[in-house]
C-alpha cells in the first residue's frame, strides 16, 4: 500500500522526463540528507567552479566573436551613415544652401482641409430693415430658412419653451453691440491721443516693445499665484506684526510684475513692523533711489542702533562725502560695530584712516582685524607698540603673532622671527588655546605667497611636529610637503624637507624626495649643495652621487663629474 502512494506521488511531468533515467528521478532522494552528502556536493560544486573558469576566457572569447560577427552583419543606421556625415564636413555653405527644400507629399485634401464655415452677418443687413421701418431688434436663427422648411413654424406640443423665441431679455440687441463698440473705440482712441493737437503720442516702434514689458516675469500657474496671494493674505490678517509675511508678499507681487502694489504692502509692513531691520531693507530696496533714501531715514529714526540700516543708507549715497557723512553719523550712534568702523576707513585716506582707526581699537578692543590694519599704517616703532597692546587685548589670536614677525622679517631682524613664533606658541597654550596644525600650516603658505620667506620657514619648524605619531611622522611630513608644492609655497615645502631630513638624515628616500624638488622648483646650485649632503650621510645611496654627478656634467663641468664619480669608486673600494 505504501508503496503504491510513493507511486502516485511521483511527478510524472515532461520536464521531470530524462531521457537516461526516465521518470524515476533520483533513487537516493528518499533517503536522509547528512553531512557527507552536504561535503560530496561542495566538491562537486567546487569542481564544476573550477571547469567554469578554465572555460570562461575561450567562451567570452567565442560570445565577442559572435557578437562581432552580428554587428558585421546587421549594423546599426547610425554605422550606415558613419562615411556619409564624414563627407559632410567637406560641404561648403554654398552646396548646403543649394540644397532644396523638402516638398509636400501630401495630397489637395490633406493640404487643404475642408472645416466647417462660419459667416457673420453684413452691416447692410440689419441696416436694411432700419431703413424698411421694421422693429426687430434681434436676429431670428430660423429666419433663413423657415421659408423652405414651413413645418418649423408650427409649434409642436412640448417641443419649445413659451416664450424662447419672443422678444425679451435674452435675445440679442445688435444695436447696442454697436454702440458699445464705439464707445469703447473712442475711449481707446482718447487715452493716446493728445489733449491738445488731437495727434496721437503712440510710438508705433515701441507699441509692441511696451507691451512686451507689462508681461508679468513669472512663469508659472496663475493658479498657484492666486492660492499664494490668498495664504500670504491670511498671514498678514492672523499675525499682522510678523515680518516675513509682509516680505514674502511683497516679493510675490514683485514677481508677477505687480511692482507698485509690491511696494505698496511693504510700506503697511512698515507701519506694522516698525523694528523689523528685514521690513525696512525690503522696502529700501523696492523704493526707487530718493524714495529709498527717505524709507531708509525713517527707518533710522525707529531703529538708531541698526548696523544693517546704516549700511544700507551708504550704499544709497553715490557721493563720497556723503557716505562719510552718513557712516560718521552712524559711528556716533553705534560706536561699538566693527562693520561700521571697516566701512568708514576704507572711505579714508592713509592719514586719516590711521587717526580713524586708534579710535576704532579704542572703541572695539576685540576686534583683530582693526588692530592688524592700524599696525599696517604706522611706522616701525609705533607698529611694535601697536601689536604689544593687541596682544595684551587679545592674548588668544595667533595672527597678531604671526604679524609680528612679519614686522621684524620686514625690517631686517630675522633673528627676532624665530624667537617670536616660539613664544607665540608658548603663549597661546599658557592661554588654552589648542595649537591647530594645519591652521598654521595655512598661515605659513601665506606668508610664503606674501614673500615673508623667515615667518613661513619659522612657523613651518614650530608646528611641524606637533600632534603626530613617532612612527607617522615621514609618511605625514612627505604628503605635507607635496600638499604645500601643489599650493605654490615652495619655502614651507623646503621647509619641510629640511626639517625631515634634520630628523632622517640617514633616509635615503627623504634624500631623494628633497632632491628632486631642487631639481624641479630650485637652482642647480641648492640641487648641487643637497646632494653633497645627501652623499655625506648616505654613501651607498649610488642614485645620489649620480644625480651629482649628471648636474656638474650638465652644468658643462666635466672634471668635477669626474671627481664625484671618482670619490665613489674610492670610497667603495
Amino acid at each position: 500500500m505504501k508503496k503504491n502512494q510513493e507511486e502516485d506521488e511521483e511527478d510524472l511531468n515532461d520536464t521531470n522526463y530524462d531521457e537516461f533515467n526516465g521518470y524515476a528521478g533520483s533513487l537516493f532522494s528518499s533517503g536522509p540528507y547528512e553531512k557527507d552528502d552536504e561535503e560530496a556536493d561542495a566538491i562537486y560544486a567546487a569542481l564544476d567552479k573550477r571547469m567554469d573558469e578554465r572555460r570562461k576566457e575561450r567562451r567570452e572569447l567565442r560570445e565577442k566573436e559572435e557578437i562581432e560577427k552580428y554587428r558585421m552583419e546587421r549594423p546599426k543606421i547610425q554605422q550606415q551613415f558613419s562615411d556619409l556625415k564624414r563627407k559632410l564636413a567637406e560641404v561648403s555653405e554654398e552646396e548646403w544652401l543649394s540644397i532644396p527644400e523638402v516638398g509636400d507629399a501630401r495630397n489637395k485634401r490633406q493640404r487643404n482641409p475642408r472645416h466647417e464655415k462660419l459667416t457673420p452677418v453684413p452691416d447692410s443687413f440689419f441696416s436694411k430693415h432700419l431703413q424698411s421701418g421694421e422693429n426687430h431688434s434681434s436676429v431670428d436663427p430660423l429666419q433663413g430658412v423657415s421659408k423652405y422648411l414651413g413645418g418649423l413654424n408650427t409649434p409642436y406640443p412640448g417641443s419649445m419653451t413659451p416664450g424662447l423665441m419672443t422678444p425679451g431679455t435674452g435675445e440679442l440687441d445688435m444695436r447696442k453691440i454697436g454702440q458699445a463698440r464705439n464707445t469703447l473705440m473712442d475711449m481707446r482712441l482718447s487715452q493716446v491721443s493728445d489733449s491738445v493737437s488731437g495727434q496721437t503720442v503712440v510710438d508705433p516702434k515701441g507699441y509692441l516693445t511696451d507691451l512686451n514689458s507689462m508681461i508679468p516675469t513669472y512663469g508659472g500657474d496663475i493658479s498657484d499665484i492666486k492660492k499664494a496671494r490668498l495664504l500670504l493674505k491670511s498671514v498678514r490678517e492672523t499675525n499682522p506684526h510678523h515680518p516675513p509675511a509682509w516680505i514674502a508678499s511683497a516679493r510675490l507681487e514683485e514677481v508677477t510684475g505687480k511692482l507698485q502694489v509690491a511696494r505698496n504692502l511693504i510700506m503697511k509692513g512698515t507701519e506694522m513692523c516698525p523694528k523689523s531691520e528685514d521690513v525696512w531693507l525690503e522696502a529700501a530696496r523696492l523704493q526707487p533711489g530718493d524714495t529709498a533714501k527717505a524709507v531708509v531715514a525713517q527707518a533710522v529714526r525707529h531703529m538708531p542702533q541698526s548696523v544693517r540700516v546704516y549700511i544700507r543708507a551708504a550704499e544709497l549715497e553715490t557721493d563720497i562725502r556723503a557716505k562719510k557723512r552718513v557712516l560718521r553719523k552712524a559711528l556716533e550712534n553705534v560706536s561699538k560695530s566693527v562693520r561700521l568702523w571697516k566701512a568708514a576707513v576704507e572711505l579714508e585716506e592713509p592719514e586719516d584712516a590711521r587717526i580713524m582707526l586708534s579710535r576704532a581699537v579704542e572703541c572695539c578692543p576685540t576686534s583683530v582685524e582693526l588692530w592688524l590694519a592700524l599696525a599696517r599704517l604706522e611706522t616701525y616703532e609705533n607698529a611694535r607698540r601697536v601689536l604689544n597692546k593687541a596682544r595684551e587685548n587679545i592674548p588668544t589670536d595667533r595672527h597678531i603673532w604671526i604679524t609680528a614677525a612679519k614686522l621684524e622679517e620686514a625690517n631686517g631682524n630675522t633673528q627676532m622671527v624665530e624667537k617670536i613664533i616660539d613664544r607665540a606658541i608658548t603663549s597661546l597654550r599658557a592661554n588654552g588655546v589648542e595649537i591647530n596644525r594645519d591652521q598654521w600650516i595655512q598661515d605659513a603658505e601665506e606668508c610664503d605667497k606674501a614673500g615673508s620667506v623667515a615667518t613661513c620657514q619659522a612657523v613651518i619648524r614650530a608646528v611641524i611636529g606637533i600632534g603626530i605619531e613617532e612612527e607617522d611622522r615621514k609618511h605625514t611630513w612627505m604628503e605635507d610637503a607635496d600638499s604645500c608644492v601643489a599650493h605654490g609655497a615652495l619655502e614651507c615645502a623646503r621647509a619641510i624637507y629640511a626639517h625631515a631630513l634634520q630628523v632622517f638624515p640617514s633616509k635615503k628616500s627623504v634624500w631623494l624626495r628633497a632632491a628632486y624638488f631642487e631639481k624641479n622648483h630650485g637652482t642647480r646650485s641648492s640641487l648641487e649643495a643637497l646632494l653633497q649632503r645627501a652623499v655625506a650621510h648616505c654613501p651607498k645611496a649610488e642614485v645620489l652621487w649620480l644625480m651629482g654627478a649628471k648636474s656638474k656634467w650638465l652644468a658643462g663641468d666635466v672634471p668635477a663629474a669626474r671627481s664625484i664619480l671618482e670619490k665613489r669608486h674610492v670610497w667603495k673600494s
